[in-house]
């Protein structure tokens, strides 16, 4: 199994404190399932600024560190970037650092909201060849409220990504169930743990699988577990067609 999102690298971001942190980390990834994880520290959320290089030399240590101590985990370079006006500027200047250096890129929106400029970034970012992945949406407040904004952007080529522990309930009931429904509309197209430690922001991947298992049955873990591998490989991604109908339905879940 893979995992696209992760707070593993240590002392960089408020995921693993220390080196001991990551190992344990990794041990439980390995627990889990995972055989290779991208690691995705934050940058430019307003508190964490976390370059590419900076980070491919925080990946290649952290996986010489797993070798020693023989943990059959893959470390990958990733970043988690809050979304904002000079993104592409930035990366131009080499700052911005895509999944497994891939033309796939992790977008974060804000909280509370979706800022006016976001589709118009993402249709940028397109033309520059990338393909940005919005990820765990079903935690942003504005989406929460009007799911039919992350609808938008994904007709208009944006891909999204949703939290393990969103769908496990850990988020609370709303999360959860606004989780199933952007399923059921195929608005998703991964599913990532995007763990931070080993207690209040585990995986929670075995659990998510049990539970599209039940939901959805095992075409659409098969379907989530492809796409990840094909985004590692920087290859195209599956893709079916937001549904309409079931779009209204999660209108009014809340």
């Amino acid at each position: 199994m893979i995992d696209i999102h992760s707070h593993i690298l240590p002392g960089i971001d408020d995921g693993a404190l220390t080196m001991e942190d990551a190992v344990s980390m990794a041990k439980q990834a390995v627990n889990e399932g995972i055989t290779k994880i991208i690691a995705t520290p934050h940058h430019q959320n307003g508190i964490f600024f976390n370059r590419q290089q900076d980070i491919i030399k925080r990946v290649r240590e952290l996986n010489c560190v797993l070798q020693s101590e023989n943990i059959p985990l893959e470390v990958l370079p990733g970043q988690e970037t809050r979304i904002y006006g000079s993104l592409l500027d930035d990366f131009e200047k080499g700052d911005i650092l895509t999944l497994n250096h891939t033309n796939y890129l992790f977008v974060e929106l804000p909280s509370g909201h979706v800022p006016r400029y976001t589709e118009q970034l993402l249709f940028e970012m397109q033309l520059k060849g990338l393909t940005p992945i919005i990820v765990h949406p079903e935690r942003n407040a504005e989406i929460m409220n009007n799911p039919e904004k992350l609808l938008n952007l994904v007709k208009k080529g944006a891909l999204a990504q949703l939290t393990a522990g969103s769908l496990t309930g850990h988020f609370g009931k709303k999360v959860q169930r606004l989780s199933v429904q952007l399923i059921e509309s195929n608005t998703i197209h991964f599913i990532a743990s995007d763990a931070h430690n080993t207690s209040t922001r585990s995986f929670f991947m075995r659990e998510s699988i049990s539970k599209i298992h039940k939901e959805f049955g095992s075409q659409v873990n098969y379907y989530f577990h492809q796409n990840a591998e094909l985004i590692v490989q920087g290859q195209p991604i599956y893709k079916q067609e937001p549904s309409k109908i079931k779009c209204k339905r999660f209108l009014g879940i809340f």
